[in-house]
C-alpha cells in the first residue's frame, strides 16, 4: 500500500466528519471513536472500585491490568510496572520530580534544555530550592539543534540527570535521541525524554532507546486527555514513594501514583492500540505479527503521508520571502515531523489565525509553552510564532486549502 487511506481512517474520528481542518493537533488531537465508546464503556458497566472481591470489582480490575500491559506493548517496555499512566505529561514530570530529588544531594547537578516545553523543565528548575545546582543545555542558534559538544562542557562528575525532548513542539526538529543516551549514560547520568510531540508521529521504543525516564500525553495521540511515564525499572525501585505512607517501596508504579490512575481513562487508552491494529488489517492484510511490528508498518505508512503534508506547506511558505520558518525547512521525516512554526517579516503572530478562523481551520499562535525558547529566539514581540501541526488523518487538500488562505493573508 503506497498511501493511508483516508477515508477509512478519518471515518474513526467522528470530530472529521463536519469539514471542519484542524491544524493544531500538536496541542490535543482529535479523538478515536474506540477510546469515548471505551470510557463510555466503563462508566456504565463498570465504574466501581478496583481491589474487591466481587465480580464487577475483579472485571474492572483487569481491565486496568489489561490496560497496563497493553500500554507497556505500545511502547515496548519490559514490564507493565514500569508504565504509570497519569492526568498529564507536566503531572508525571512533577511527580518524578518529587521523587527523584530525594536521591540527590546539595552539589548534585541536573541538566536541562531552553528548547524544551516548560513541563520538562520547571519541575527540574525547582530543585535549586533544595541545594541541587540546575544548567542549561541551549541549542545552536546556527542550525537551532542540541550538540553533545556543548552538553559535554556542561557534565561534571556531579552530573545526575539530563532532562531534553524528542521533539520541539515549536521547531518539529527530532533530537538523536538515542544517541544522546548513550552519550550521557557513558558519563554516568540518567535521562529524561520528553516524547509529547514525537509520539503522534513515530513508534516509542523505549528499550531501543535505552531511556531511563519517557513521558508523553495521550490526548496528543488520538486519545483521552491523560498520559504515561515510562520508568526503568532498576530505577523505579530506587526512587523513594510519593504517595500515602503505607504504600510499600515495593508497590511498583502506584508508590508514584498519589491518587491512583483514573480507570476509565487508562481503559480508553487502549483504544489507541486497537485502531493501529485495525489500521495495519486495513493496509496489509490479516497476520500473526507481533502487535509492536504491526505498530511500525503503520507508523511508517502514516510517516510517509505526513512528510508529504509538511513538504506542501514548506515549500509553500519558502516561496514568501516575508515569511520565516522557524525550524528544519526540509520535510524530511527523518529529520523533523509535520510541526512547521513561522513568523511573518511584517505581520504580528496573533495577527495571523484571527483571519484563518473564518475559513473553518483551526491554527494557533503563541509560544506553546516553550517560552524559553521563543525568548531566546527573540521571538517574543512577534507574539511568539504562528503554528501549523498536522498528524496523519490531515489531507493534501486541506494543506492546499491553508495555502491559499496563507497567499490572500501573507
Amino acid at each position: 500500500m503506497e498511501a493511508p487511506d483516508l477515508d477509512y481512517i478519518r471515518k474513526q474520528f467522528p470530530a472529521l466528519q463536519d469539514g471542519y481542518v484542524f491544524f493544531d493537533n500538536a496541542g490535543g488531537s482529535q479523538t478515536l471513536k474506540h477510546c469515548a465508546e471505551k470510557i463510555s464503556d466503563y462508566l456504565l458497566h463498570t465504574n466501581v472500585q478496583l481491589g474487591a472481591s466481587y465480580t464487577v470489582s475483579a472485571l474492572s480490575g483487569r481491565r486496568v491490568a489489561s490496560a497496563k500491559q497493553q500500554l507497556a506493548g505500545w511502547i515496548n517496555a519490559s514490564d507493565p510496572v514500569e508504565v504509570a499512566p497519569g492526568p498529564s505529561t507536566t503531572q508525571l514530570l512533577q511527580n518524578l520530580a518529587r521523587s527523584f530529588v530525594k536521591t540527590l544531594k546539595p552539589g548534585d547537578e541536573v541538566i536541562v534544555t531552553n528548547c524544551d516545553h516548560e513541563a520538562n523543565i520547571g519541575p527540574w528548575m525547582n530543585l535549586r530550592e533544595k541545594g541541587i545546582t540546575v544548567k542549561i543545555w541551549k541549542i545552536n542558534r546556527d542550525d537551532l539543534r542540541l550538540h553533545t559538544d556543548d552538553l559535554e562542557r556542561l557534565m561534571t562528575g556531579k552530573t545526575r540527570l539530563v532532562a531534553f525532548t524528542h521533539v520541539s513542539n515549536i521547531l518539529g526538529t527530532i533530537h538523536p535521541v538515542k544517541e544522546i543516551t548513550a552519550f550521557v549514560h557513558e558519563r554516568g547520568a540518567l535521562v529524561c525524554i520528553d516524547g509529547v510531540a514525537f509520539a503522534p508521529h513515530r513508534q516509542v521504543d523505549v528499550q531501543d532507546l535505552d531511556v531511563d525516564f519517557y513521558v508523553f500525553s495521550f490526548y496528543k495521540v488520538f486519545g483521552p486527555h491523560y498520559s504515561i511515564l515510562y520508568a526503568k525499572r532498576e530505577h523505579l525501585e530506587k526512587l523513594p514513594g510519593i504517595n500515602h505512607y503505607f504504600i510499600g517501596e515495593e508497590d511498583l508504579p502506584y508508590k508514584l501514583q498519589p491518587g491512583n490512575v483514573n480507570f476509565e481513562l487508562t481503559w480508553a487508552l487502549t483504544g489507541v492500540p486497537d485502531y493501529f491494529n485495525e489500521l495495519y488489517s486495513a493496509h496489509f492484510g490479516e497476520n500473526e505479527k507481533p502487535a509492536f511490528q504491526k505498530n511500525s508498518a503503520v507508523f511508517d505508512l502514516l510517516s510517509a503521508h505526513e512528510e508529504k503534508l509538511a513538504g506542501g506547506l514548506l515549500n509553500f511558505l519558502a516561496g514568501n520571502p516575508k515569511v520565516e520558518i522557524i525550524g528544519e525547512g526540509r520535510a524530511d521525516r527523518s529529520v523533523r515531523v509535520p510541526t512547521i512554526s513561522f513568523v511573518h517579516k511584517n505581520i504580528k503572530s496573533s495577527d495571523i489565525p484571527v483571519k484563518v478562523d473564518p475559513h473553518g481551520i483551526g491554527i494557533r499562535y503563541g509560544d506553546f509553552y516553550a517560552r524559553r525558547l521563543i525568548e531566546y529566539l527573540g521571538l517574543g514581540p512577534k507574539g511568539g510564532v504562528v503554528r501549523v501541526s498536522m498528524v496523519h488523518y490531515n489531507t493534501p487538500e486541506e494543506v492546499s486549502r491553508l495555502c491559499r488562505i496563507f497567499s490572500e493573508l501573507l
